[in-house]
């Protein structure tokens, strides 16, 4: 079989008329240009150069082998070029899993700061609650999942993941503009209340705090739909917690940040240790500078550090490539 660096060697012999100049240009010694000029013509079956007393004469079969490498060199070297772009993330494909809010929050921006970089990336976008993006992430059909947690509903997440935080948000009492009501929980014992689907870790994180207030929730409508939340909560039809992420300023609505020290959540992203893809960086620090600064309620995390998630859920801080 022809190999390509006998092509090269042959077209730089040819060119100069010289194994010694070809070598040179090549940064071989004279005795491995011939020793690769002799294999190929082995390999041929041609004879590609006559030996003379001054030198070499390239015959018309080694011109023909030259014309007919051209194309094929230049596919190799296109090739090169090719997997370089792929090696360092130019090129490419993302498998990227978000939540609902992140989705509206955070993936836009983080998606326009890579494509800026690396406008020839493909990136493939699914949605899914944090427990379904993290089995598709083991599965390997996610390269990275932008998931969170409840301070009031921590979970255990997989051995082998790496957890990189991005943001933490305040929990917010969102109530009518007007309505009269306390901004306190506990004075909120009496009223209807808006929560996400039941099963949910909102919904369980407004129940726990309800309870830490003395007060069992009387929940008169569910969505998981912040927008939809908000369009209740500002038509009077009851009040809501919702994280900072999902809230929007309106001057229909009031929002109050509430004081329970576990009244906030966490959203990370999180990939498997081993995966390799070299887009993998360039979307963590994307994703990190699209976490909105200066809102009232959002708080990034900016300390550059990776999580190794071990045996136990045991974490293990490493530095973020």
């Amino acid at each position: 079989m022809l190999k390509p660096q006998q092509l090269l060697t042959l077209r730089a012999v040819v060119r100069t008329g010289s194994f010694v100049i070809a070598a040179r240009d090549l940064g071989y010694t004279a005795s491995a240009i011939s020793q690769q000029i002799s294999a190929l013509e082995k390999e041929t079956g041609l004879v590609l150069f006559e030996r003379e007393a001054h030198g070499i004469r390239a015959t018309a079969a080694a011109q023909r082998l030259v014309d007919l490498s051209i194309p094929v060199l230049a596919a190799i070297d296109d090739l090169g070029h090719q997997v370089h772009q792929l090696a360092t993330g130019a090129t490419g494909r993302l498998r990227l899993g978000s939540f609902p809010t992140a989705s509206v929050r955070l993936v836009p921006p983080a998606l326009s700061a890579l494509t800026a970089t690396h406008p020839r990336a493909q990136i493939q976008l699914e949605e899914g609650e944090p427990d379904e993006l993290v089995a598709a992430l083991n599965d390997g059909d996610l390269d990275v999942a932008l998931v969170y947690e409840y301070g009031l509903s921590p979970l255990q997440w997989p051995d082998g993941l790496v957890r990189h935080q991005l943001v933490r948000e305040d929990l917010v009492l969102l109530r009518a503009r007007d309505s009269g009501l306390s901004p306190r929980l506990a004075g909120l014992s009496r009223v209807r209340w808006i929560a996400s689907r039941e099963g949910t870790a909102g919904a369980l994180s407004l129940t726990r705090l309800c309870a830490a207030a003395g007060f069992e929730a009387e929940v008169a409508f569910r969505s998981n739909n912040y927008a939809v939340v908000w369009e209740l909560v500002s038509a009077g039809l009851g009040v809501a917690i919702v994280p900072g992420l999902g809230h929007a300023p309106s001057p229909s609505v009031e929002a109050t940040r509430l004081t329970h020290r576990s009244a906030f959540r966490r959203v990370m992203a999180l990939h498997r240790s081993e995966n390799s893809n070299p887009l993998l960086g360039t979307m963590i620090r994307s994703l990190r500078s699209a976490v909105p600064a200066g809102e009232p309620y959002v708080h990034p995390t900016r300390d550059g550090q990776a999580e190794q998630i071990s045996a136990r859920g045991r974490i293990h801080r490493r530095p973020l490539r």
